[in-house]
């Protein structure tokens, strides 16, 4: 036993457990139950190596079995590490996008300018997501002299099934990286994650809240893309005919004078039409009460909620009966306190919180999102602002304000959405901005002449960026636009760069 807690000991103060994980097992502060958890482990590790060790002692037979108990307690030791890359995480498998990163890192790219801005670019786009409306849809394109990545968040309720899908141009080219958040109180856990072959991303809604895709590509590569985010229900509709106009009565309507709302939505159809199983699952009661007369209800497989059928004619599944899609648990009626009004099932779901609205999860209705009109051909293109215009937090007038830019302002279109760009400002800011307000540059603006203070042209419109020429005082040059108190000039034998107003 003082072996096995030697051991314990050693090992413990050999494995640096790192203080920091992020989305990625990048740095971010890690909690202290994270710690204890990891800790925990090594000693129970440690616990049951000491037990087969002081059984085989009492057997008699520890020459017998004294390497195998060594090769468990190394395979135990192993098997813990193998399963730590950044942040301790026993069972969940690396996502492909921390698979990359941690590739990134093993060959020392991170050490590198362009690697570090990879790993930069993953942790920053998430911190500064637009906004987005569901359904969305983007085209964009990924650079390979660029470390671009994007990030957006949107909005989702719980019982919507939310399908992302993405293709890239090449097809069998660079790969994206997509990945999914659910976000609160400036925590995000990872939901999902697209494979190495960019399947469809689908899962059901289990939280209202805030949710955060990034896209990150592979290094060096160019590649196209067009990203659609949709929802849907996650349950099957519970009569056969799906059809929103048999719903009269929804989530919230006054009942007895507003004493009382509405807990479920109303389902209208003809006497005794077939009320239907919409999921996988298994039927928990079958009985009457005042209000809904005779109800069934039913919990989906591995699901936190049940759903309530009530004002049946006839109940025709039995307690305790395993049921599927589209299985018969009763005929509609006007049982309970329906009796005064038309053929209806009344339809609730309950969870241990208390009644949910439940039209997310039955909606037939599935929205599309709106056509890209904005053109493709100035994605990737230096471009101009026509005039005086505002840029968006998400594609829609109604959004907040980010920036109102002068005429001839410089960005850089990154995706088309709708009628508007998902655009990039000189110093790296993002937006929206409405396509027919911006030109790819092609034409002058006008011609200038350098002075004195404007000799030195620079990569960025910033005093400290490198400096790639130094003109004469008197040359002519192209203006090409302008952003903030600096110039972007050009013309023929001169590099495009910025000089100071």
């Amino acid at each position: 036993m003082k072996g096995a807690i030697a051991g314990i000991t050693a090992g413990l103060g050999a494995i640096n457990i790192p203080d920091k994980v992020g989305l990625d097992d990048t740095p971010v502060t890690k909690t202290g139950k994270t710690k204890i958890l990891t800790v925990a482990w090594y000693v129970i590790g440690g616990l049951v190596t000491a037990a087969v060790f002081n059984r085989l002692k009492k057997l008699n037979v520890m020459k017998t079995f004294r390497s195998m108990l060594w090769l468990f307690s190394i395979a135990f030791i192993m098997a813990i590490l193998s399963c730590k890359t950044g942040s301790v995480n026993l069972f969940k498998a690396a996502s492909p996008h921390e698979q990359y990163q941690k590739k990134l890192i093993n060959v020392g790219l991170d050490k590198t300018a362009m690697g570090s801005a990879w790993l930069n670019a993953a942790v920053m786009s998430t911190q500064k997501a637009l906004n987005i409306n569901i359904p969305y849809r983007e085209n964009g394109y990924f650079a390979a002299d660029k470390v671009p990545a994007t990030a957006y968040k949107f909005n989702a309720t719980k019982g919507q099934k939310l399908n992302m899908k993405l293709n890239k141009t090449p097809s069998g080219g660079a790969l994206i990286y997509m990945d999914v958040w659910y976000s609160k109180d400036q925590t995000q856990k990872l939901i999902a994650s697209a494979d190495t072959l960019n399947n469809p991303i689908v899962f059901d809604i289990d939280q209202t809240g805030t949710y955060l895709i990034r896209l990150q590509p592979e290094l060096l590569q160019n590649v196209a893309y067009e990203l659609e985010i949709t929802t849907g229900p996650s349950l099957a509709f519970p009569i056969k005919s799906k059809n929103t106009n048999s719903i009269k009565s929804y989530w919230g309507d006054g009942r007895d004078n507003d004493a009382r709302k509405h807990e479920g939505v109303d389902i209208f159809g003809n006497f005794r039409t077939p009320v239907l199983a919409i999921s996988e699952g298994k039927v928990t009661r079958v009985n009457e009460n005042n209000l809904g007369g005779k109800v069934v209800w039913m919990r989906p497989k591995d699901k936190d909620y049940t759903l309530y059928y009530a004002h049946l004619d006839e109940q025709i599944a039995i307690e305790g009966q395993e049921v599927k899609i589209g299985d018969t648990l009763g005929l509609m009626g006007n049982t309970g306190n329906a009796r005064t009004t038309p053929t209806h099932l009344h339809f609730g779901i309950y969870t241990f919180n208390g009644a949910v609205n439940p039209l997310p999860f039955i909606d037939p209705v599935t929205k599309i999102p709106a056509a890209v009109t904005a053109s493709g051909t100035k994605l990737n293109k230096t471009l101009r602002t026509t005039s005086a215009v505002k840029m968006f937090s998400s594609p829609q007038s109604k959004a907040t304000v980010l920036a109102t830019l002068n005429a001839g302002t410089i960005v850089e279109a990154n995706a088309a959405t709708g009628n508007y760009y998902k655009a990039e400002l000189p110093d790296g800011s993002t937006g929206f901005i409405q396509s027919n307000k911006l030109v790819q540059v092609t034409e002058p603006i006008k011609k200038l002449k350098i002075n004195l203070l404007q000799q030195k042209v620079y990569d960025k419109p910033d005093s400290l960026a490198a400096i790639k020429t130094t003109l004469n005082e008197g040359q002519t040059v192209s203006l090409l636009g302008t952003f903030g108190n600096y110039q972007l000039i050009g013309s023929a034998g001169t590099e495009t760069g910025w000089i100071i107003k």
